[in-house]
């Protein structure tokens, strides 16, 4: 906002929406994370052995793992650290930048995201899918899609900066 100018508030509705949004979305993220806990893991760490499941060779650079997951790089560390230490992932130095890190899905890890995944999609299903009607869910991802792309557009949308990574 630039110095001068009235901020654009929002009207009733729309701070209705925005709350809304806020209070649902965490209190959905929340949901989710226990049903996974339950099982011994976070969230965020089943996220990341997922994402790394679909990546070539099961295996990402760090850096472009973070802007995937939305976590900075510091935490995005210590998850790693975590996953590592139950022989789930491995990090090891990027062969064309040495400062560069990759992290490697083991054979462990794609066991455990395995054994994990009938718990996970039963609980998103429970916690929002079977929730709205199949309009109404896709109709939120084209939605939450527009929202990604200008936030990855601007730099707002990850911790250390502009996440540019598209799916």
């Amino acid at each position: 906002m630039t110095s001068g100018t009235e901020p654009r508030w929002l009207d009733d509705a729309e701070q209705h929406a925005w709350r809304e949004f806020l209070w649902g979305g965490r209190l959905l993220m929340a949901a989710i994370d226990h049903d996974l806990r339950v099982a011994g893991v976070q969230a965020s760490e089943y996220e990341i052995l997922s994402m790394l499941s679909e990546a070539p060779g099961r295996s990402m650079r760090m850096s472009e793992l973070a802007t995937l997951v939305v976590q900075s790089r510091s935490r995005l560390t210590h998850a790693a650290s975590r996953l590592e230490e139950r022989g789930w992932v491995l990090r090891q130095p990027c062969e064309e930048d040495r400062r560069g890190v990759l992290l490697t899905l083991t054979e462990d890890g794609l066991q455990t995201l395995v054994d994990l995944a009938p718990l996970h999609v039963e609980s998103v299903r429970r916690h929002i899918v079977d929730l709205l009607t199949p309009e109404q869910f896709a109709r939120l991802g084209e939605l939450m899609s527009v929202v990604r792309l200008a936030a990855s557009a601007d730099g707002a949308g990850h911790p250390d900066g502009p996440a540019t990574i598209d799916p």
